[in-house]
């Protein structure tokens, strides 16, 4: 097992078109664009709803909850954090009470782009939320598909509860790391 602690991965630059996006109201949020944290070139893609905070209220940055399960998880089914690229469904953190149908089904365009670019071996799905979006579905839910390999636009999906619900219920950790150990699985036969 691999015994890494959970770290800060670093941030992936946001492309200019992101930068300047005003195509729903989350650009009135105040909150900047967070295009993926990690390395881009990695083989997991890592998809969440939204980007939740880096940084405590003076701004100095800070590992999560759901960071820090997340890559728990991730060390323990045997990957390292130069095997994860995590990114969002939205790419800014909301802040107050938006449209969120309108909200995820403009910036889930920059997700299917950025899958695009990227190609990834495996992406990983967390949570009901983002799961939703990334199947175009909105009667999905995690309990229903965790624990199978699902072709989302030829690209391998895993889906798995979000590492919140994991650390609010630990009944589910089993079941998160089972769905990271197919993850790892998956990348390691391709």
């Amino acid at each position: 097992m691999n015994t890494m602690l959970p770290t800060i991965l670093p941030e992936d630059v946001a492309p200019a078109i992101s930068q300047s996006c005003r195509q729903c109201e989350l650009c009135q949020h105040g909150t900047r664009v967070i295009w993926g944290e990690g390395n881009p070139a990695a083989p997991v893609f890592v998809i969440l709803d939204n980007p939740g905070a880096r940084e405590d209220k003076n701004g100095k940055p800070f590992l999560c909850g759901t960071r820090e399960t997340l890559q728990r998880a991730a060390y323990e089914a045997g990957l390292d954090s130069n095997s994860l690229y995590v990114t969002y469904i939205l790419k800014c953190r909301p802040r107050r009470a938006y449209d969120k149908q309108t909200a995820r089904s403009i910036c889930i365009r920059y997700l299917w782009s950025q899958l695009e670019s990227v190609n990834p071996d495996i992406v990983l799905c967390l949570g009901n939320v983002a799961c939703k979006s990334l199947f175009e579905d909105p009667a999905v839910e995690v309990k229903h598909i965790r624990g199978k390999v699902h072709l989302v636009r030829n690209w391998k999906v895993v889906a798995s509860y979000h590492p919140l619900a994991v650390r609010r219920r630990p009944v589910l950790y089993k079941y998160f790391i089972q769905d990271w150990k197919l993850v790892v699985m998956l990348s390691c036969h391709d």
